[in-house]
């Protein structure tokens, strides 16, 4: 079932679908509202892989990049979590 992710995000399906795929909350609104609308979205660069094909060192060292606390105590899973989240 598809969360509403309130006014603000016009294709909850798309935008759900994105976050599970990587795409920072900015990016996956973007999308899914420009989806919504009948516009195709802009592409600024190329296709990041999946945070699940990363191995845990990559996503230690994106979590490092951005300043997320805790990440060195933090699972695999977990991580995915918190570079969504940021």
């Amino acid at each position: 079932m598809t969360r509403d992710h309130g006014p603000q995000i016009k294709d909850d399906e798309t935008y759900e679908a994105l976050r599970r795929d990587g795409a920072s909350k900015e990016k996956a609104a973007r999308i899914a509202n420009a989806r919504a609308a009948g516009d195709r979205p802009s592409r600024k660069g190329g296709e990041a892989e999946p945070y699940e094909d990363r191995t845990k060192d990559e996503l230690m060292d994106r979590a490092r990049e951005i300043g997320i606390e805790g990440r060195s105590h933090m699972t695999k899973d977990e991580l995915i979590a918190a570079l969504r989240d940021h």
